[in-house]
């Protein structure tokens, strides 16, 4: 068996001088695909699994509700499988992460972004063309990457940004018609017309267990990546292998102050602003009256008190 495999790796590899030599054991296996026809690029589901087949996978799932790519990625990650490829957005890639982060066995995973966001792809630089990113998953290079555990009504982990208080409402004023006319602006123009909505959350920050905060802020950010809602640099110099979160307080500003903080936040320029509080840290944890509500990676996990912790350099990613 392993003779039969290591033949197959040199085949693969002399047919692929290029590959770094510690990425090389890729050829050897072959990826599991776990694809969701209905991500938000996806206009050609039978074209995408025609090029899916360049992978020569060991076998391809796809999905038909929420849950299913945790489910099955939990179940790979049991049974051995070394390789396991998210074809879809950063739901899809929250759900693989999930499946694969409590079990012992983790395989690499990589990214065939086909959301509307690809946020987290943003991060690694990975460009979002299929043919491109087809190459990349065949090379099989990896990186480190640290994930975030966090603890509120619910348990989760992601990889990405949670983010709790006015973030939801400006989302939800983010029509598709606003998407489409306004494109990367729509942000800005969905925080203007939900300024007159917002309200203030009295909020306690703990930092590392040292640092202790508490003032009224608007938005609590906590991210491994860089970009969240389609490409807005809400956190531009996070490194997603550098052991830290990067924490971003929003404190209660006057309308005017958040309508220029939203345009700052669109040109990654906030960080220079005197409205954004900012820190670097391993655990925050979060209370709040109301208790604001957090997501991670887009999805809904509870109300604070709610707590965050990054495992560093949990899981392999593919990377460019």
């Amino acid at each position: 068996m392993w003779r039969k495999l290591a033949g197959r790796k040199a085949e693969c590899c002399a047919a692929h001088p290029n590959i770094d030599s510690r990425s090389a054991d890729y050829c050897a296996v072959k990826p599991y695909i776990i694809f969701n026809p209905t991500a938000g690029s996806v206009a050609d589901a039978s074209r995408i699994l025609a090029e899916l087949k360049r992978l020569r996978p060991s076998a391809v799932s796809i999905t038909n509700k929420s849950g299913d790519a945790e489910k099955w990625s939990r179940q790979a990650a049991r049974a051995g499988r070394p390789y396991i490829v998210a074809a879809g957005g950063d739901g899809t890639l929250n759900e693989v992460v999930n499946g694969v982060a409590r079990t012992r066995h983790k395989p690499r995973i990589g990214i065939l972004p086909l959301g509307t966001g690809n946020d987290f792809a943003r991060t690694l630089g990975l460009p979002f063309s299929i043919e491109e990113n087809t190459d990349i998953l065949r090379a099989g290079k990896t990186r480190a990457i640290d994930i975030v555990s966090v603890q509120s009504d619910r348990a989760r982990y992601f990889v990405n940004v949670s983010a709790g208080g006015f973030s939801g409402i400006v989302r939800n004023k983010i029509t598709p018609e606003i998407k489409r006319s306004w494109g990367p602006l729509a942000y800005i123009r969905g925080a203007a017309a939900a300024l007159p909505k917002l309200h203030a959350y009295k909020t306690r920050i703990v930092i590392d267990g040292r640092e202790e905060l508490s003032t009224a802020v608007y938005n609590v950010v906590i991210a491994n990546g860089r970009f969240v809602a389609g490409g807005l640099p809400v956190a531009p110099e996070a490194d997603p292998s550098d052991g830290l979160l990067d924490v971003m307080l929003i404190p209660k500003r006057r309308p005017a102050e958040m309508a220029l903080l939203a345009a700052e936040i669109i040109l990654g320029k906030h960080f220079s602003s005197s409205a954004v509080i900012f820190r670097r840290a391993r655990k925050i944890a979060v209370r709040s009256r109301p208790g604001m509500w957090f997501n991670v990676d887009g999805e809904l996990v509870g109300r604070a008190p709610a707590e965050f912790r990054i495992v560093p350099r949990a899981l392999n990613f593919v990377r460019k």
